[in-house]
């Protein structure tokens, strides 16, 4: 227990509010009750496989992983291409990283299930980087070159916890989201949180920061990153001798009037093989597939065909091409700290090894135009969360599995086992703080004093709004600062019918604090949630499954030729 008389004596008026994931700047703070919406901005894996170490090869049928474009066929072949030490010391320098987070983070990785797995996240980012002539020549304008590069296509791989099913989910590069508080790990450079479309988050702290901005939206620890750019995607794509892709109708991506750019993308109708610079135009390629939307999806079928693709191969028997492989993944990746060795990335394929290709799903978040800007999207809340939701809670995205995970990520271990027992409510301090924006709608005027307004009635007399800002959060959650604290933090949870589940260790408050959320936008007590069952993806999310040979994009009507 605490000395003073008062559990979580700071909480109260006069004393520095508690801070939660999320919260922004003082320079971004709203009042209780204004929607604190901000002008979006503009803007422009793994696998396993091969010969096992002893030459043993592997059976066609064990070679199940999941890879996407350079990045992922990267892990793939790095463990075996190596024949001695120099090579592997070679391979090793060809490797450029950086750190794993550099913006502002609560996520929690998810608690180990009853066999000791857990699920690994994997972060994917593609930068349209123009700082090269190489990059120059395949991106487009030169006006750019020298700019902080920004992160056009964001995925992220989830390998469940048994290693029986994967899921991809992608985020649209011109979403709204919010952006934390982010520091450049190279330059020392800060940048204040803010709110913009999420491929800006790359040149506010690199590859960290866009890490940081997912697991804040999405509530998912995410256990690695890695990019790599145009010059690389058309290495690794002529390294592995093209992928096949469909269209429907004859497509050419073109500027037309009043709509410039456009990747140059010309192909015929039908089923067909790209690699090197049309690899990387079907990469990039939006405006003949409708949407950021439609690019996405036709991105989804590129890595699902290469999967196959690989599959079908005996690359690994096949010296020249195997070296070449390497030299080109080696070279093109740029990786979090803790992968940043040919061992550490062979690992990871090991790991991944195991996926059978109809048990991996790739989905788009769901989104629904910005109402701030038509030609920007934001969360689709509801459909979002339970997408969210099934990622932290490692629930396949297909129906023929299951949860692997026995614990929520969002609990705590002293959360969900305090030793320290609640005191009296009225010895507790409370801070409740307004989370109720969303992406699409205002922060509930006065939640926060409606909910301390109920804690009081409860007994918790030292309960006490927070009126300096409102926030945006998914999710109610219960933070307490200490493990002495615990117990009353569980009280006030029961209290207002929140599961403990959703009661967190957080530094960042100074006593008991309740963030209410956009879960909970009226009522006197939290809503019962009903936690989502294996296969029950929203429709919106638009399932693409890895084994699916029929996939073929639709071509938007002026880029047929």
């Amino acid at each position: 227990m605490t000395q003073s008389s008062v559990h979580g004596e700071g909480t109260r008026s006069g004393v520095r509010p508690a801070r939660v994931p999320g919260q922004r700047d003082g320079s971004h703070e709203q009042q209780e009750g204004d929607s604190g919406d901000g002008g979006g901005g503009s803007a422009g894996g793994s696998g396993g496989g091969g010969d096992r170490p002893g030459g043993r090869p592997r059976r066609p049928g064990k070679r199940k992983v999941l890879r996407w474009s350079a990045m992922t066929l990267a892990v793939l072949i790095l463990g075996t291409a190596g024949a001695g030490y120099l090579y592997y010391e070679h391979l090793n320098s060809n490797i450029q990283k950086g750190k794993r987070s550099s913006g502002d983070s609560k996520a929690q990785k998810t608690e180990p299930n009853a066999a000791g797995q857990t699920p690994l996240n994997i972060l994917l980012i593609g930068s349209d980087s123009r700082n090269s002539d190489a990059n120059v020549a395949l991106g487009g304008s030169k006006d750019t070159r020298g700019n902080p590069p920004l992160g056009d296509v964001q995925m992220l791989i989830h390998l469940s916890a048994d290693r029986k099913s994967a899921a991809v989910v992608s985020i649209p590069r011109d979403t709204r989201v919010d952006i934390p508080k982010c520091t450049d790990p190279d330059t020392g450079e800060t940048f204040a949180a803010t709110n913009d479309i999420i491929n800006t988050s790359l040149a506010r702290g690199g590859a960290g920061c866009t890490l940081a901005t997912w697991q804040n939206l999405t509530g998912v620890y995410i256990d690695h990153w890695m990019t790599i750019d145009f010059a690389g995607v058309v290495q690794m794509a002529d390294a592995i001798g093209g992928v096949e892709v469909c269209v429907k109708q004859n497509v050419w991506d073109h500027a037309l009037p009043g709509v410039p750019g456009g990747s140059g993308l010309k192909l015929k109708a039908g089923k067909q093989k790209v690699q090197g610079k049309s690899a990387l135009q079907w990469l990039r390629t939006r405006h003949a597939f409708y949407s950021d939307l439609g690019r996405a999806k036709a991105q989804h079928m590129y890595m699902n065909s290469m999967i196959r693709t690989l599959k079908s191969q005996n690359v690994f028997t096949d010296a020249p091409r195997l070296t070449s492989l390497a030299e080109a993944a080696t070279k093109s990746l740029t990786v979090s700290e803790e992968l940043g060795s040919v061992k550490e990335l062979y690992d990871l394929g090991m790991q991944l090894k195991s996926v059978p290709t109809d048990r991996i799903t790739m989905t788009t978040m769901p989104t629904v135009v910005d109402p701030q800007n038509p030609n920007h999207l934001v969360a689709a809340e509801a459909d979002a969360e339970t997408m969210w939701t099934m990622l932290r809670d490692d629930i396949s995205f297909d129906d023929k599995g299951g949860t692997t995970a026995t614990k929520s990520p969002t609990a705590s271990p002293s959360a969900t086992a305090s030793t320290d027992p609640a005191a009296d409510p009225g010895k507790i301090g409370v801070l409740v703080q307004n989370g109720t924006r969303t992406a699409t709608l205002a922060a509930v005027s006065g939640r926060a004093s409606s909910i301390s307004g109920i804690l009081a009635g409860k007994g918790f007399t030292n309960a006490a709004a927070d009126r300096s800002a409102s926030l945006s959060v998914d999710k109610t959650v219960v933070y307490y600062p200490s493990a002495d604290l615990a117990g009353d933090a569980q009280l006030v949870a029961k209290s207002l019918g929140i599961p403990t589940s959703s009661v967190k260790k957080s530094t960042d408050v100074s006593g008991v604090t309740v963030t209410v959320g956009a879960d909970w936008r009226e009522g006197t007590t939290y809503p019962k949630q009903t936690a989502p069952k294996a296969g029950q993806l929203p429709d919106t999310a638009d399932a693409v499954v890895g084994s699916d040979t029929s996939a073929c994009m639709e071509v938007y009507s002026p880029y047929r030729w």
